[in-house]
């Protein structure tokens, strides 16, 4: 009798596993519109017949498959373009809750947004995952500056060539900038070994497999042998490694020599004397990374070795002046706007190192030196402006290009004026005409 109830209990036991299998193994949404056999998909396409060339794609989106079609659609009515039963940017996370890691390190913009049609096709391609192109193809369609600098390159990456995601992630990267896979070096020695002695002589027997590969070498592709960025710091070049460097068999063979300005001094002595016999220093200068700040010890793509383009070194410290500029600039009503700040071109106004003058013009003044430049303020308007005449907001302060107008930029206000509207200016100082 207990061998009994010991089968009884174990066979109820089976029974309850394998409908709780049968229940979880399928992850489709659940029938909520009670719809009769076969009214999921075949009623579908009896309709939308261009979907019967679609089913004969390589590959299929698993509802589209099984006849899921009310997993992303409602039968009968929607908020949402093409019947959809959730805004697209909220869709396809309710299934794929893991695309993006928590708390990931890198993420695409994207998939961030839920843009995940601007890559996939929600039914069916013949390109594996449903993208809707094959590779770099699909990946260059957004980075147009990236495909055209490696189309042009000299020298080519091959996992370029072989495609974005041998190194990239294309959602998210859990623990790495720019979506890598991995860190850059280890990255880098899946494929080129360290361990050669041809490596060690490339590198004049630093040990650089511990250090960032891409210091020097453009990792997409450059004009240039090994990859080597196409603007190249003349010690590198020469392969002088140790005029700046302890030397390779150092106990710390990468410390510089020396820190900051005093390092650079070396070779650019007269440039640094004059940026520092200034009255008004750049303060990137005067801390212990120097020089550095701003630009690339070894190589970049840049001229004069700096670390991007000049807006975006400016940006990382100046960042709500580059949003200002940015909004102005893709503003399509503001036709009247600056051209070096449609360029992005800080240092057409400014010093970039030091300058005798406020806000390090390069002249004593902004309105009557450095936007005559491009601009004759003569005229430019029948306002009188000049030392003679006096701001009516600020006894301190006599009237000049800047009392009306914000030299980076002010978001959607045209002519970079400081409010929105011609009125709303003049009557700052014409109170009487304030209505």
């Amino acid at each position: 009798m207990k061998r009994k109830g010991m089968n009884f209990r174990y066979k109820i036991l089976c029974s309850m596993i394998i409908a709780t299998l049968a229940f979880t193994a399928v992850a489709y949404p659940e029938d909520k519109f009670k719809l009769k056999t076969g009214a999921k998909g075949e009623i579908c396409l009896s309709c939308h017949d261009t979907f019967q060339d679609a089913l004969k794609s390589r590959y299929l989106h698993p509802l589209l498959k099984t006849g899921q079609c009310t997993g992303c659609h409602n039968p009968h009515t929607s908020s949402y373009k093409t019947l959809l039963t959730e805004d697209v940017s909220k869709l396809c996370s309710n299934c794929h809750k893991k695309v993006i890691p928590e708390m990931a390190r890198s993420t695409h913009e994207v998939v961030v947004e839920g843009n995940c049609v601007k890559c996939h096709n929600p039914h069916a391609s013949n390109n594996k995952f449903i993208l809707t192109k094959a590779g770099n193809e699909l990946c260059f369609e957004c980075h147009r500056d990236m495909a055209a600098e490696t189309n042009e390159a000299r020298f080519k990456h091959k996992p370029v060539r072989d495609g974005c995601i041998t190194c990239h992630n294309p959602h998210a990267s859990t623990k790495f900038d720019f979506l890598l896979k991995k860190d850059v070096p280890s990255l880098c020695l899946e494929c080129h070994k360290s361990d050669k002695p041809e490596f060690a002589r490339q590198h004049m027997n630093y040990p650089v497999a511990a250090a960032n590969c891409a210091s020097c070498h453009d990792t997409h592709g450059s004009n240039k042998k090994a990859m080597i960025f196409d603007k190249v710091h003349a010690p590198v070049a020469d392969k002088q490694c140790s005029s700046c460097h302890e030397e390779p068999d150092a106990p710390n063979p990468f410390k510089t020599k020396k820190d900051g300005v005093e390092l650079c001094m070396a070779c650019h002595k007269d440039m640094i004397e004059k940026t520092f016999n200034k009255n008004r220093i750049h303060w990137p200068l005067v801390d212990k990374t120097g020089c550095l700040n701003c630009h690339s010890a070894h190589a970049a793509k840049q001229e004069n070795l700096l670390k991007g383009t000049i807006i975006n070194v400016c940006g990382k410290c100046h960042s709500d002046t580059v949003e200002l500029q940015e909004i102005s600039i893709n503003n399509p009503k503001n036709e009247r706007l600056c051209a070096p700040v449609k360029a992005g071109n800080c240092i057409a106004c400014h010093s970039p190192h030091s300058s005798d003058y406020v806000l390090l013009a390069p002249k004593p003044s902004f309105s009557f030196n450095v936007c005559q430049e491009c601009h004759d303020w003569q005229q430019h308007s029948t306002h009188p402006v000049g030392e003679d005449y006096m701001d009516q907001r600020n006894a301190n302060l006599s009237t000049n290009c800047l009392s009306c107008h914000k030299t980076c930029g002010t978001g959607n206000r045209r002519a970079m004026m400081h409010f929105d509207t011609i009125k709303a200016l003049c009557t700052q100082c014409h109170v009487e005409f304030k209505r």
